[in-house]
């Protein structure tokens, strides 16, 4: 069951820079940054009353977000969603056919097991599901 939007993803080039810009804008600081190894990105959490923004930096040419940036520019990445269990809700989507990039939940940033759901299979919005680690 979805819970609640956790976060919005926005793939940036430079994070110092990027850090600058949405400091001023939010009149905030991020509460948190994070590299997360597996899939090669730095991240920067900001929290904005309930809701939260994640920076995305790619730390390799190979990553995601990298090739992400090269096809489509900075912007918009996706948008995530907390849900009570994931493993439940994978089992219940795929059963609704929609397709998953990978078939397992893994370790993500901020304490999350997460899950993406592959665009073609949403409209070619890119939905990540979240679940806190117990």
């Amino acid at each position: 069951m979805f819970k609640k939007i956790e976060h919005i993803g926005i793939a940036v080039k430079n994070a110092n820079a990027s850090v600058a810009l949405f400091n001023s804008l939010f009149q905030s600081k991020p509460y948190k940054t994070e590299t997360v190894e597996s899939e090669q990105v730095n991240t920067i959490f900001y929290q904005i009353g309930p809701n939260k923004i994640e920076l995305l930096e790619a730390t390799s040419a190979e990553s995601t977000i990298a090739k992400f940036i090269d096809k489509k520019g900075e912007g918009i990445h996706h948008i995530a969603y907390e849900v009570e269990d994931i493993a439940v809700e994978m089992e219940r989507l795929k059963k609704e056919g929609f397709q998953f990039i990978h078939e397992q939940p893994k370790k993500g940033a901020d304490n999350k097991l997460i899950a993406f759901l592959h665009p073609k299979s949403t409209n070619g919005v890119l939905i990540e599901l979240c679940q806190e680690i117990r």
